[in-house]
C-alpha cells in the first residue's frame, strides 16, 4: 500500500511516498481502509524534527487521525465492526496511508450524515478545544481570546466559547478576510497577531486559549485580566522564550495562571464521549467544520507547504 514517510527532517520536500506492507491489526486493534486523513499542526512539528529528542526518527510514517471503513479486526475485537464507517486516532504515526490500524478504544462510529473529511477536521481538535476551555475554568459572561484561531482547534474553540455564553470572543488572525470568516463562526472582535485591535476590543481577557506559543507569547500574557487563565494547547509558532514565566511573576498581584494542556491527560472514555457529542452536533449543523481543501495522499508535501506558509484556514485533508 501507499504511505507517506519522513525521509529527512526539515522542509516538506523531505517527505516521500513509499510502498509499505498492509498493517496487520494486533489484538485489540482494527484496520481501517482510509477515506480521509487529517493533516495537523503536530504533523508539521514532527516533520521539522522538533521532536526528534522524544524518539521520532527519519522514516517515521506521519498522521494521527483517519476516517474510513473497518476492513479487519484483531483478536478480541467484535467482528461486527467490519464494514462500519469510523473515525480513529492512530497515535502519532500511521495515518498517512491507504490503510491504518488503531486500538478499538480509539475508534468511534460515524453518523451517516458526517463526511470523513469533516470527521478528521473535528475529531482531534474539537476535544482539545472543549477540554482547554474546561481547564481554563471558563464560565458564561467571561471574555475569551483565541490565539491562532484560523486552525481547526481555534475554529472550534471560538464556536464553543460563543455557545458557552462568553461576553466577548476575540481572535488573533493575519487578515481581514480570515477575521470576517471567524466573525461568521462566533468571534466578536478581530485582533492582529500581537493581540492588538480596534478601540472597541476588550482591554483584557479572562481566558486565553493559545495554539501558537512562540516568541510573542509573553505579549498575550499581558492581555489577561486579574485572575485570568492562559492555556497553551500548541506550539505551532515554536517554543516561547525561556524566561516567559517572569511575565507572570512581574504581575504577581494580579493572580494570573498559566497552564499547558494535552488531551493525552484526559481519560479515553471522556474524550470519546465529547467527540461523539460533537460529531452528532456537526452532523446536525450545530457545530461547523472548515475543510480548507482535500488533496490526494501523494500531495502531502504541498499540503505541508501550505500549512508552513500560513495559507490554511481550517484543515487540509488527504484522500487516498
Amino acid at each position: 500500500m501507499k504511505a507517506v514517510v519522513i525521509r529527512t527532517f526539515g522542509d516538506p520536500d523531505g517527505m516521500e511516498v513509499v510502498d509499505v506492507p498492509v498493517p496487520v491489526p494486533a489484538p485489540g486493534q482494527l484496520r481501517i481502509a482510509t477515506e480521509a486523513i487529517g493533516v495537523g499542526g503536530v504533523d508539521a512539528v514532527i516533520r521539522r524534527g522538533t521532536l526528534a529528542a522524544h524518539g521520532f526518527r527519519e522514516g517515521h510514517l506521519l498522521g494521527s487521525e483517519v476516517a474510513g471503513r473497518v476492513a479487519a479486526v484483531g483478536e478480541g475485537v467484535d467482528p461486527s465492526w467490519i464494514g462500519r464507517r469510523v473515525w480513529a486516532f492512530t497515535g502519532l504515526s500511521g495515518g498517512y496511508a491507504e490503510q491504518a490500524v488503531a486500538a478499538v478504544e480509539d475508534v468511534l462510529a460515524l453518523p451517516d450524515d458526517l463526511s470523513g473529511a469533516d470527521a478528521v477536521t473535528l475529531g482531534g481538535s474539537g476535544v482539545v478545544a472543549h477540554f482547554a476551555l474546561e481547564r481554563a475554568r471558563f464560565t458564561p459572561g467571561e471574555t475569551v481570546l483565541v490565539r491562532g484561531a484560523a486552525g481547526s482547534i481555534g475554529i472550534t474553540a471560538v464556536q464553543l466559547a460563543a455557545r458557552g455564553g462568553a461576553s466577548a470572543v476575540a481572535v488573533t488572525t493575519s487578515s481581514a478576510e480570515r477575521g470576517a470568516r471567524l466573525r461568521d463562526l462566533g468571534a466578536t472582535h478581530v485582533l492582529d497577531r500581537t493581540g492588538e485591535g480596534g478601540p472597541h476590543a476588550p482591554a483584557g481577557f479572562d481566558v486565553v486559549i493559545d495554539v501558537v506559543a512562540g516568541p510573542q507569547l509573553p505579549l498575550l500574557l499581558d492581555k489577561l485580566n486579574p485572575n485570568g487563565r492562559f492555556v497553551a494547547v500548541g506550539v505551532v509558532g515554536g517554543q516561547p522564550p525561556a524566561d516567559f514565566g517572569m511575565r507572570l511573576m512581574d504581575a504577581f498581584r494580579r493572580s494570573l495562571s498559566f497552564a499547558t494542556f494535552s488531551s493525552d491527560t484526559v481519560p479515553a472514555s471522556d474524550r470519546q464521549a465529547v467527540r461523539s457529542s460533537q460529531f452528532a452536533d456537526a452532523a446536525r449543523g450545530d457545530l461547523r467544520t472548515v475543510v480548507h481543501e482535500v488533496l490526494p495522499l501523494d500531495q502531502a508535501a504541498p499540503a505541508h507547504r501550505r500549512m508552513d506558509a500560513g495559507e490554511v484556514f481550517g484543515r487540509v485533508v488527504l484522500a487516498p
